[in-house]
């Protein structure tokens, strides 16, 4: 199987329609050379851009959903399509993945569960999603999560339980907490005899510089290709079927102790 992780730059001074049409243009470069193509986090807006979260808002069908659509089914790819400041008419924003099989059609949506920022930013501008996502795709189960969320084992030991096999994580990491980055990725894709596709931004968000370094792990850690900082493609060849044989050859997922007691009741 073949994945591109598209690490987009984001910088001031280009407007969300030309990135939008940019990225577009990107995706649709893919065809023949990728069967899964990745985009990294809020890169309409930049991750870190929150007083554009509200303005830069979109419904779920809206025009990164339209655009990203198009896109997929041109170059005849499944697409992560990164995530979006969504718009939600019954309720808040929320940082929404949304994910298109080959034909353009919408396969998988995901809302962020954990949302960065403690008393600031995302976490108090945007809801937090409540449903783990996975998707089938021909050659293995994906599970779908979101930057903050590589910091949260559970949620990873929750996708294995609804059958993941691969993580597809979209990002707007920073720069200077990148040492974290590629160690979660490792440390999720051991955990969990599962490979990690990691893709990041480039470039500046509001200020921030962004960590880049977009990354894939396979089962038993081993990064089996890693981006630079700046703008760029990161294509890899990975085997889906090196999970099962991992999984097999080395069964700790098996001794997973459940249901452990608190000390004292």
């Amino acid at each position: 199987m073949r994945a591109s992780l598209i690490q987009i730059a984001v910088e001031a001074g280009e407007s969300v329609e030309s990135r939008r049409e940019r990225v577009g243009s990107l995706v649709r470069e893919q065809a023949g050379s990728a069967d899964l193509v990745v985009l990294p986090e809020l890169w309409t807006t930049g991750a870190f851009a929150y007083e554009l979260f509200g303005s830069e808002a979109e419904p779920l069908r809206g025009p990164t959903y339209e655009a990203m659509a198009k896109a997929a089914s041109d170059a005849g790819v499944w697409l992560h399509a990164g995530s979006i400041p969504e718009q939600d008419p019954a309720g808040p924003l929320y940082n929404t993945s949304l994910v298109f099989s080959p034909s353009g059609e919408l396969a998988a949506v995901y809302r962020k569960i954990h949302r960065f920022g403690f008393d600031r930013g995302e976490a108090v501008l945007m809801g937090a999603g409540e449903d783990l996502v996975t998707v089938r795709l021909p050659e293995t189960t994906v599970g779908v999560a979101t930057c903050y969320d590589l910091r949260f084992p559970e949620l990873f030991r929750g996708l294995v339980d609804a059958g993941a096999e691969t993580f597809v994580l979209s990002a707007g990491w920073p720069e200077r907490r990148r040492a974290h980055w590629t160690l979660l990725a490792q440390a999720r894709a051991v955990e969990n005899q599962a490979f990690v596709l990691a893709c990041g931004t480039a470039g500046t968000h509001a200020g921030v510089p962004q960590a880049g370094h977009s990354i894939v792990v396979d089962p038993w850690g081993e990064v089996l290709a890693e981006a630079g900082a700046g703008e760029q493609v990161l294509t890899v060849e990975f085997d889906p079927g090196k999970v099962a044989a991992t999984r097999e050859q080395f069964p700790a997922l098996k001794d997973r102790m459940l249901g452990l007691r608190t000390p004292g009741r």
